[in-house]
């Protein structure tokens, strides 16, 4: 939780940032009764790709049918980096929706790469928005 948030563990707003990978359905999975109480749940996902290994011919489209098994309304949001950092479109994107949280998988790669290059886990764990539940 970053200085001046309000931590809650009922949020009306979450944002998930999804990447097909397993520590984001980790992510999901665990957030479930957060995303279930929330009144609006986004899921962005930033320039994402269809594929046969990973999203699918939608992606997003298999989480949102798993969330919406258990109850969860959501909207995906497709976004571009624009040349951004996927943690920049993230963070910018959820003060732009006015969520109360991001849920998102942490260190989808190995964490001394992500350590000496950075990646999205440890931008967005250094400079929070908001608060974050994050999953490994």
């Amino acid at each position: 939780v970053p200085k001046g948030a309000e931590a809650t563990l009922k949020p009306r707003r979450v944002l998930v940032g999804w990447n097909s990978r397993v520590q984001a359905s980790r992510a999901v999975r665990e957030a479930l009764d957060l995303l279930s109480g929330a009144q609006e749940v986004r899921l962005a996902l930033v320039d994402p790709e269809a594929s046969c290994n990973g999203n699918g011919p939608e992606p997003g489209g298999g989480i949102v049918a798993y969330l919406a098994r258990h109850g969860v309304r959501v909207a995906i949001d497709r976004l571009p980096s624009a040349g951004q950092s996927v943690a920049a479109v993230l963070a910018q994107h959820a003060i732009d929706t006015s969520a109360d949280m991001i849920v998102m998988g942490a260190y989808g790669r190995r964490r001394l790469r992500d350590r000496i290059f950075g990646g999205v886990t440890r931008w967005i764990v250094e400079k929070p928005p908001l608060p974050l539940f994050l999953a490994l």
